[in-house]
């Protein structure tokens, strides 16, 4: 690494260049229970020709690169497990452009959400793509990231119109344009949206974003069984209503909340939901829902519209995963994604559920149910070899449920090293397109290895 970090140092400065063991160590993990492993470097690029740089310095000696925002990945794609460059995009955090009167907004990959729909606000507008943490908008568009707002927005994969990307030999290229639509070519900004930092890293976003809604009514409801919930769920799909969030949370789960966010919910299958659009409008779709929901068992509804009243609900549903945290001191969690055509939704997360009850150990089931998106979340002794053996067998179990009833073993998450073992079952020869690309655009491996697909051995996982 003397070799590296000399060339480095030729066009970075000290400062953006790190061997410290601390910093190390915070780029060695990411939020779960994967295995970690230590970067031999970090570096801190402050611009698109920086970026340029140190790829090209990798890719002469040949030394893996693995992109990093803030560590809120879940599937261990930012854990360097061939060591190497970690590239901490944290110091390019700067939204370029806000194009109001275009719905876009352009911006550097250590942008996180919050920061930016924090200054959209000023314009009326909004990012829509929530998925709970406060995440980098470039790890989101590593990861296809989607949350509680994809019901009615899209994912991550809808929102992006262009994107700047640093090859592996540290060529740039800009992926798509600003026009809305566009049969101009191969589709690279799909390509490359879901990457997970395989084929490039990503230095400029230029992403659409919406007018903040006229009115914004949130809800909550409780069902006497899992079943109610998930096929209320589907009704209202059906019906055509436009809600913008709908979100399910278990009893398990439910309890978690009241103890870390100090609320007294009902210990019951509940929906957290969100409608956006006019006043008149709002109140019909609220009553519409309100009545499905009757139709299948809803014991309990409450709808708020007082700004601080919404944002606690949806507080309370964003921490989820840390008050399991913060409630199982040191253990580790563990979080299932899977999703599935609407009409194996109910009974996917009631397989989900039986499954968990079998296992003894401390865990709920959430998710953005409306489109067909559902977690597991368990928490883990490490420590305990038995333990780790059954929850990898139950999320294994809940994973070949979904892609037996055509669904996939990652609705959001993204495939890591956590959902690789799982890519040929899905995928099956298209594996092998996927293979074939990520060779010609990284033929030497260095771009975060061992991620998605293994090229050493034709993706035969």
């Amino acid at each position: 690494m003397k070799q590296v970090i000399q060339a480095l140092s030729t066009k970075l400065s000290n400062d953006q260049i790190s061997t410290n063991d601390t910093v190390k160590e915070l780029h060695s993990k990411d939020e779960t229970y994967h295995q970690t492993s230590l970067p031999d470097i970090v570096v801190f690029p402050k611009s698109t020709e920086d970026v340029s740089y140190i790829m090209e310095v990798a890719q002469k000696f040949q030394t893996p690169v693995t992109p990093f925002g803030v560590g809120t990945s879940l599937e261990g794609h930012v854990i360097p497990y061939q060591n190497g460059i970690t590239i901490d995009f944290s110091l390019m955090n700067q939204i370029l452009e806000i194009k109001e009167s275009d719905l876009l907004v352009k911006v550097q990959p250590g942008v996180t959400r919050e920061q930016l729909n924090k200054e959209l606000k000023k314009y009326g507008l909004f990012f829509t793509v929530d998925p709970g943490a406060n995440a980098t908008l470039g790890g989101m568009a590593a990861t296809n990231a989607s949350g509680t707002t994809t019901v009615k927005y899209g994912v991550m994969r809808d929102l992006v119109r262009d994107m700047e990307v640093v090859l592996a030999d540290g060529n740039v290229i800009h992926t798509g344009n600003l026009a809305a639509k566009s049969s101009s070519g191969y589709h690279l900004n799909g390509l490359f949206i879901g990457s997970e930092g395989t084929l490039g890293c990503f230095t400029e976003l230029t992403l659409q974003v919406y007018g903040i809604p006229e009115h914004i009514v949130a809800a909550r409801a409780t069902f006497p069984t899992l079943t109610n919930a998930i096929e209320a769920v589907t009704s209202i799909l059906h019906a055509g209503i436009p809600i913008a969030r709908v979100e399910f949370v278990d009893e398990a789960s439910v309890k978690q909340i009241n103890k870390f966010s100090e609320s007294d919910y009902p210990v019951k299958p509940t929906l957290f939901l969100e409608f956006h659009g006019n006043a008149s409008g709002l109140q019909e779709d609220l009553a519409f829902s309100k009545e499905i929901m009757q139709d299948h068992g809803c014991d309990y509804f409450n709808s708020e519209t007082d700004n601080a009243a919404r944002n606690h609900l949806w507080d309370a549903r964003h921490n989820l995963a840390y008050a399991y945290i913060h409630d199982y001191v040191g253990k580790k969690m563990m979080l299932t994604d899977v999703a599935v055509p609407i009409s194996e939704l109910a009974n996917s997360v009631t397989y989900a559920g039986e499954e968990l009850e079998k296992l003894n150990i401390p865990g709920g089931i959430l998710g953005h149910v409306g489109d067909g998106n559902f977690h597991s979340l368990i928490m883990i002794d490490m420590e305990n070899e038995e333990e780790v053996k059954k929850a990898k067998q139950f999320n294994e179990k809940v994973v070949r449920y979904a892609l037996e009833r055509g669904g996939t073993c990652t609705g959001e998450h993204g495939v890591g090293v956590g959902k690789k073992p799982y890519q040929r079952e899905e995928h099956g020869a298209a594996l092998d397109v996927m293979t074939n690309i990520k060779k010609a655009l990284d033929p030497n491996n260095i771009l975060n290895p061992d991620k998605i697909v293994d090229i050493d051995n034709g993706g035969n996982l």
